[in-house]
Parts: structure tokens; C-alpha cells; sequence
């Protein structure tokens, strides 16, 4: 298993969606969803021609917003490669760009010293010898015309793991590799699990790999069962949701996972969905996502020019003016040990630090439960580094002889409006036991 300490202590990364389906503008699901024949795809891939795709701006952008690694998908369910493969004809290079965009984004990314993840669909709607007619999500799925064609599925899975291997080979060294995904028929075995698995560790030996090979981003595989099986990967990956609690094998061990988000609710650009998440949401989910021990994946999702939408970029600045000041309280963080608690709060933790994320407003002090006033050695403001009053005494906290209680106000009973409504961090720094 590889190592997860560059991966855990990142925390938050860069999700890009891009393809032939953001020409549609529908989203990446569009030729699933409208069951779209080959020949009306086929012109998004003639007219396929970005000429805003820009990594150099996506890498600074993910910098600059505080994220540490990113995640392109060199080719999605449509089949078409954003790489030079030569095992297809239906690539950037061969479109109007006629470029080699996994290359450029690679570069790009390094560059700013950001961690290199590429994204690789196991289905292949494109594929001749990937089955149509019963497959449940094939935009040719129920159609007579396909009814009667042989797939050699062997063939295609020939043809997938070579282009691993080319992923694997081509792009120097490569930090993370994203499949996607498993369901009912296939799944491990199906995809010669072990035997790919096993290649790309041999190419990569030090690269991190997610667990669609057996799973999706509802089933979540065998890494919580505590006995995983040789293709399960090294962490798992929860898909629009957050979970409620951090993710344990039946033994109480942690297991590494990363939850992907979009921003709006697509992860492909969609022109009319316009139910954009804030930077105040975004910070609160990674928050939610450390406090839990787990990763924030963020996605964006260029459109038919190549050109990330603006509304993102100024929610990803939003994000990184936050991260400017609190990232403390994120990179290298995991959950508290501690069963500390308040109403509207997370807390992250690392060595003897709790850092207390409070994203309501409270009225009057904050009663913190599950630790000792004597516990704490003292509270700032992470932002400020401003003292934050342990309060041990007063008529607002002797009735509560089991809370702790911070007053975020210089005068102890008064309701102190938060510094960051998002997200105000409190450090605190506790006694070594």
C-alpha cells in the first residue's frame, strides 16, 4: 500500500472535468442521459477546439485558492482521450486544437508544485467492444441496431489497460490515479483488477489509487471492511455528500477517503445550472471533511472554450483569501482525538492542537463540551493570533459546571458578532498529559 502522508496532509485539491461534453453544455452524463447516437457526438468531436483551455491559469488558480493537488480526467465515460494515445484515433490531438492536454496540464501543475492526479474512466461508450445493448448507462442501451453486435470485452479491457500503462509511462511521475467506476458486472474481476493494479504499481510505485475499481461513488468497497481486496486502492471516495461521521473498519480504523464536490451540481459545464455553492460552503465542507479525517476534492468544470467560468474562479478566491489565514487549521490535520463539541462547530486537530471551527453565530460565550477549562494551556484567534478568555467564572457560566466556556467578546457576557461568518478558527493549544 502506498504511502497517504503527501495525501492526508493536503487535505483539499482541484477536480477538472472537461471533454467533448462540455461543447454540449449539459453535463459529463449528456450522451447517457439523451441517449445521443455516435453520429451527433461525432460533432463535438469535429468542433472540439478550446482555445481557453489554460492548465498554467487552472494551476494558479488551485494555488492560489490553497488547494495542494489536482485531478484532470484524461478520458471520461464518452471515450474521447484528452491524451495522445496511440491505441485511438478519437483524441484532442486529432480535433481542432490538436493538442496533447493531459501533457500541458501535467506540466503546468508541477510547476507550481502542486501533486499531479489523473482521472480514467473504466467505460468506454466509444469503445466497439464495450457492451451497448444491455448495459444500463451506454447511450445505446436498449437499441435494436446494437442488439445482435459481438463485443470481445476482453478486447477492450486490452485496450484500457494499455492505455493505463500509457498514462502510467508518458507524463513522469504521477501522484494519483483516479479510476471511475464499478457496477453490478463490472467490477474487479471483470476488469482484470489485480493484473492492472499490479502494472500500474510496477510503472508508479509510489502513486496513490482510489477504490472505483471494485466500487462508485455510492458503493463504497471493501476498505471498511477491514479485509480489502488486492484492487480496493488506497482510499476511498464519497461522491456529492459528505459523510456523517469518519469512516472506520469494524476494528475502529481509520480509512483514508477524499470527497469529490461541484461547485454547482454538475461536474461537466452545464450552461443552465446555476446553483452555485459559495465560498462559505466550500470552506465549511472542508472543514467537514478534515473534522472527519478525510479529503475535499473540488471540482470545476471548464467550458466548450476551455475557459473555467468566472463565478468558480472568484468562489475559488474566496476560498483562498480564507486559506490564507486558517490553512493552519486544515493541511496536516485530522480529527480530535478529543470528544469536543459545540453547537455550529468542527474541530481539526494535529500534536497538541485542537483547532475549533465555528461556522454559527453564539450568543454570549461559546460552551464547549467534552474538555476542561485546565485542559486548554490558552485560545487565540487563528487569524489574529488575538487572545480568546477562558472564562472560569461569572453568572453565565457557574450554572455549567461541565462546559467550558470561550468569550469571543472583550467583555465577557456580550454576544461578539464573528470575525468570519464562514468560518472564524479558534486554536487551542493544550496541556501535554
Amino acid at each position: 500500500m502506498s504511502d497517504h502522508k503527501w495525501f492526508t496532509d493536503a487535505r483539499f485539491g482541484m477536480f477538472i472535468h472537461f471533454g467533448l461534453y462540455s461543447v454540449a453544455a449539459k453535463g459529463e452524463w449528456i450522451a447517457s442521459i439523451e441517449q445521443i447516437s455516435s453520429e451527433k457526438y461525432r460533432n463535438y468531436f469535429e468542433t472540439f477546439s478550446p482555445i481557453h483551455y489554460d492548465p498554467a491559469f487552472y494551476a494558479r488558480t488551485a494555488k492560489e485558492a490553497g488547494m495542494k493537488y489536482a485531478v484532470l480526467t484524461a478520458k471520461h465515460h464518452e471515450g474521447f482521450c484528452l491524451f495522445d494515445s496511440a491505441y485511438t484515433d478519437y483524441k484532442s490531438v486529432n480535433t481542432p486544437i490538436g493538442r496533447d492536454l493531459v501533457r500541458e496540464y501535467v506540466d503546468a501543475f508541477r510547476k507550481e508544485g502542486l501533486r499531479v492526479g489523473i482521472y480514467y474512466s473504466l467505460v468506454d461508450w466509444h469503445h466497439p467492444d464495450y457492451p451497448a445493448f444491455q448495459d444500463p448507462f451506454h447511450p445505446l442501451r436498449g437499441n435494436e441496431s446494437v442488439r445482435n453486435e459481438k463485443c470481445d470485452f476482453n478486447r477492450y479491457l486490452d485496450y484500457m489497460h494499455a492505455q493505463v500503462r500509457e498514462l502510467c509511462t508518458n507524463y513522469g511521475k504521477i501522484d494519483l490515479l483516479w479510476f471511475d467506476f464499478s457496477y453490478e458486472g463490472h467490477s474487479g474481476t471483470d476488469w482484470r483488477a489485480q493484473e492492472l493494479i499490479e502494472m500500474v504499481r510496477s510503472l508508479q510505485p509510489d502513486i496513490l489509487i482510489n477504490s472505483r475499481l471494485e466500487a462508485s461513488g455510492g458503493n463504497l468497497g471493501s476498505l471498511l471492511t477491514g479485509s480489502p481486496t488486492p484492487w480496493a486502492g488506497d482510499f476511498i471516495t464519497p461522491e456529492q455528500i459528505v459523510p456523517p461521521a469518519p469512516l472506520k473498519t469494524p476494528d475502529n480504523m481509520s480509512v483514508c477517503w477524499e470527497a469529490c464536490q461541484t461547485l454547482n451540481n454538475s461536474f461537466g459545464y452545464t450552461a443552465d445550472d446555476h446553483v452555485c455553492k459559495d465560498a462559505r460552503i466550500c470552506i465549511q465542507q472542508l472543514a467537514d471533511c478534515v473534522s472527519k479525517g478525510g479529503n475535499y476534492l473540488l471540482n470545476v468544470g471548464p467550458d466548450a472554450n476551455g475557459a473555467i467560468p468566472p463565478w468558480a474562479v472568484e468562489t475559488l478566491q474566496e476560498i483562498g483569501k480564507w486559506m490564507k489565514y486558517n490553512q493552519e487549521s486544515i493541511y496536516g490535520c485530522k480529527e480530535s482525538a478529543l470528544p469536543i463539541s459545540a453547537f455550529g462547530c468542527r474541530t481539526t486537530a494535529k500534536d497538541n492542537i485542537v483547532y475549533l471551527h465555528v461556522m454559527q453565530q453564539p450568543v454570549g460565550p461559546l460552551p464547549l463540551s467534552g474538555i476542561r477549562p485546565e485542559d486548554i494551556c490558552y485560545a487565540r484567534m487563528l487569524s489574529t493570533g488575538a487572545e480568546v478568555e477562558i472564562l472560569t467564572k461569572g453568572w453565565a457560566v457557574d450554572n455549567y459546571p461541565d462546559y467550558t466556556f470561550l468569550s469571543l467578546s472583550s467583555k465577557a457576557n456580550e454576544t461578539q458578532l464573528l470575525p468570519d461568518p464562514a468560518d472564524t478558527v479558534i486554536k487551542l493549544v493544550l496541556r501535554q498529559q
